[in-house]
């Protein structure tokens, strides 16, 4: 599903330039539920920036599916975003002028898509992920929840190969929290969605399959989930104190 193989990635500033990621490499397999964790400046970020094709990088490879993003243009860099990926970010990015339901509909209506199931799908994920009742509330009208719930929904309108979480409950209590994984661990089983998320929050990893634990631009561990949630949660912690040298 997705393949990154070596990648680099530097930014420069002034005559100085800051390596970023350091030859990382990592794969995210159809169906699966990967978190990536690190400290703040390990790279994870960026990562996800240049699989979305918001930031070019210096060296490596980046496949989606069969595709290599480095050989597409502008273009169809935009159609990929549109349609093969899906995105949730920290802050939601909902449109405050319109509908629960219309914000999910946007994508499909960026890409001219606009025929068919577009509809019935809008209101089977409103179904799925319990926000059904708000779809035509405006986001001031609904909790932070609810919106990241309806971020989940837009972010699979399209049917997209891979959805792209970064923090996706970090501005989010625990009960809101917890809606939210949840959110996703529907899309898996129900949809067969493929997710990646970068998140701080080791309850939220606790769900994923695997963590690919980040530290100074490199993949430092890989931890896969046995099936037992709190035991893994201890794991990721016990592993990130560790990593961290504490």
């Amino acid at each position: 599903m997705l393949h990154v193989k070596n990648l680099h990635k530097s930014y420069q500033i002034g005559k100085q330039s800051y390596e970023v990621l350091k030859g990382v490499s990592l794969s995210v397999h159809a169906g699966e539920f990967v978190a990536v964790m690190g400290p703040s400046g390990s790279g994870k970020t960026t990562l996800l920036n240049c699989i979305s094709c918001y930031l070019p990088f210096q060296a490596g490879e980046i496949t989606l599916g069969d595709v290599v993003l480095a050989a597409l243009d502008e273009d169809e860099l935009a159609r990929v975003r549109n349609t093969k990926l899906g995105f949730v970010f920290q802050d939601f990015m909902l449109l405050d002028g319109l509908t629960v339901r219309d914000n999910i509909l946007l994508p499909r209506i960026i890409g001219g898509d606009t025929g068919g199931d577009m509809e019935q799908t809008a209101d089977q994920l409103c179904q799925l992920f319990g926000i059904a009742h708000i779809q035509d509330k405006y986001p001031a009208e609904i909790s932070g929840g609810e919106k990241q719930r309806t971020a989940v929904a837009r972010a699979l309108i399209n049917h997209p190969l891979m959805i792209l979480a970064d923090e996706p409950t970090g501005n989010l209590d625990s009960k809101s929290s917890r809606a939210v994984i949840a959110s996703f661990e529907r899309a898996r089983q129900e949809l067969g969605a493929t997710i990646f998320m970068v998140t701080h929050d080791s309850f939220s990893a606790s769900y994923c399959d695997r963590v690919i634990l980040m530290r100074d631009g490199m993949v430092y561990r890989e931890l896969p989930n046995s099936g037992n949630r709190s035991a893994f949660q201890d794991e990721l912690l016990s592993a990130i104190k560790d990593m961290s040298g504490e």
